[in-house]
């Protein structure tokens, strides 16, 4: 059993450097290990360094300095190249154990033409010096191999996610710059401008979050606003936002009106945006026709003619079933990715994430976020501890020093625990009170019904199982998964039909709102008054949102 010992250790190191994906503490271990091994060596070579920060700020790593990624990098390939290594010797080992079966039976088992797999059987016959070099041969081939793979897939991932954001921040670009020109036009001054923007990064997306680390700059380091643009321009992933940080950089440097500026830049996105939208279009019908013809007809045909042969040559259904069940799904898979990896950032959208729909800090029309409201400003008394004031203790005693610190303590601790449960339970709470909305609102609420339906049926008509060859028990139930998968598939299906059908129904009657709020404040009403008149009219699938803004 002790033999296995440096196999167990080095499958526990591997498991050790996941455990920082759910554990804070092992995390903060991780890290400090990492920084005692290589926190010097990460800072020597300068150019390096810069190389690697600025891969770190184009992905904006969050939470994390570039000597403590960098640390880490070269701990995770340090410890799995000295575990590849073990496991690269267990499993040679492995393999020569299972060769150690003898040729002349190899030769038996397999047919005449194959016959020449069976000098594999000779390994396990080899003296102790070859077979000391073929294993420390596997060790560090293997060790090194994960060592070089963990350290580039760390570096890799950052550029990975540098190319997503960027396309991001060009699809987010148009409306970001279309409500700085507004706030602009407005006659607000380019400091309160940046201000908002970055305060409502929630809407805007990738765009408004990158400039937004100007802003910080700014505010947190006294910046000026030209160096904090040249900055962006250097360091963002978008070559769009990196010419419009670099033209704005020099319109505030020559005095020109922003207001102009960025209704130039929207007019050219705007104009970019078509270019695009039509490029898109023309690309994915190019895609259509290719998957017509290669993965609808050319397997159709295929299949016709292996039909055919098989009611006048031969049986071809196993070949069939590998063809309809494994080569058409795969192909049809590897399609989608394709087509999604050749099509990133060339429509020019994107989509705002739900929680900023949802979520009380996000935006309203005239671009204000609510503050977060904290545990002592929901009308209740800040003393409140079952009818004992603060300060008091239950006896008449005064509390004073420490006591009552630790009393205040405790009493908002367990104020912030139940506002946490609380938030944590708003989605049962709305899925319980009108199920409708909700599942309408998010598709994916229908598989918390659907899936245990679907489970407790398959459990109803597939078991027991007979039984018999693997054929016969795999025919038992491959019906009833069949129909339970369907049944779960349709039933996200109609909830998702519905919930876009709501969604184009308010989208069709958006432009007639717009056009009846531009002429009741050319009237003269203020924006909120203008809602609450709009509200009272007939707008088909808005007016019940509307009417519920205008009691707000």
């Amino acid at each position: 059993m002790i033999e296995y010992l440096p196999l167990v250790a080095a499958v526990a190191a591997c498991i050790a450097l996941a455990l920082p994906l759910v554990d804070d503490r092992a995390d903060l271990f991780v890290t400090r290990v990492a920084l005692s091994a290589f926190g010097d060596y990460v800072g020597e070579n300068e150019a390096r360094r810069q190389a690697q920060r600025d891969r770190m700020r184009a992905a904006h790593v969050a939470g994390t300095t570039h000597r403590v990624y960098a640390s880490r990098t070269l701990l995770y390939a340090a410890v799995l190249g000295v575990a590849g290594s073990v496991i690269g010797v267990y499993g040679a080992a492995g393999l020569l154990a299972a060769l150690d079966v003898g040729e002349a039976a190899i030769r038996e088992a397999l047919p005449a033409q194959f016959g020449f797999v069976a000098v594999v059987a000779r390994l396990a016959d080899l003296g102790l010096g070859r077979l000391f070099v073929l294993l420390a041969t596997v060790s560090a081939t293997v060790g090194t191999g994960l060592a070089l793979g963990a350290y580039a897939a760390r570096w890799q991932l950052l550029d990975q996610r540098a190319h997503a954001r960027g396309a991001k921040i060009d699809a987010t670009l148009p409306r970001t710059v279309a409500f700085m020109y507004a706030l602009s036009r407005s006659g607000m001054a380019f400091p309160r401008v940046m201000d908002t923007l970055a305060e409502n990064e929630s809407v805007y997306g990738e765009a408004a979050t990158e400039l937004a680390v100007a802003v910080r700059d700014m505010n947190a380091f006294g910046t000026d606003a030209l160096t904090a643009l040249q900055r962006i321009s250097r360091r963002t992933p978008s070559d769009d936002l990196a010419d419009f940080a670099e033209n704005l950089a020099s319109v505030l440097g020559t005095g020109q009106s922003v207001s102009t500026f960025l209704n130039d830049q929207y007019e050219r996105y705007q104009a970019e945006a078509e270019a695009k939208q039509e490029q898109y279009l023309e690309l994915l019908s190019t895609f259509a026709e290719a998957y017509v013809t290669a993965l609808v007809a050319g397997p159709l045909f295929f299949i016709t003619i292996l039909v055919v042969i098989g009611l006048v040559l031969q049986d071809t259904l196993p070949l069939l079933r590998v063809v309809v069940y494994v080569g058409v799904p795969l192909a049809t898979f590897g399609f989608v990715v394709y087509v999604d990896s050749v099509t990133q950032g060339v429509g020019g959208t994107e989509t705002v994430a739900e929680s900023s729909l949802s979520d009380p800090n996000t935006p309203s029309v005239s671009g204000v976020r609510h503050a977060p409201e904290e545990p002592g400003d929901r009308g209740g008394s800040p003393q409140f501890d079952g009818g004992t004031a603060a300060g008091r203790r239950p006896d008449g005693e005064t509390a004073t020093g420490r006591d009552s610190d630790v009393a205040g303590a405790d009493r908002w601790a367990a104020s912030r625990e139940r506002l946490r449960i609380y938030d944590h339970l708003r989605g049962v709470r709305q899925l319980i009170a009108s199920p409708v909305e909700t599942v309408l609102a998010s598709p994916r609420t229908v598989f918390l019904v659907a899936v245990p339906i679907a489970v407790v049926g398959l459990l109803v008509f597939a078991f027991p199982i007979t039984l018999g060859t693997p054929v016969e028990m795999v025919g038992q139930v491959d019906g009833p998964i069949v129909a339970a998968t369907a049944f779960v598939l349709a039933a996200y299906a109609v909830a998702y039909e519905f919930g876009k059908r709501r969604v184009r129904r308010i989208e069709s009657v958006v432009p007639d709102f717009l056009d009846r709020l531009a002429s009741v404040n050319e009237a003269g009403t203020a924006v909120v008054g203008s809602v609450r008149r709009i509200a009272d009219s007939n707008l088909e699938a808005l007016t019940a949102d509307l009417r519920r803004t205008g009691r707000r």
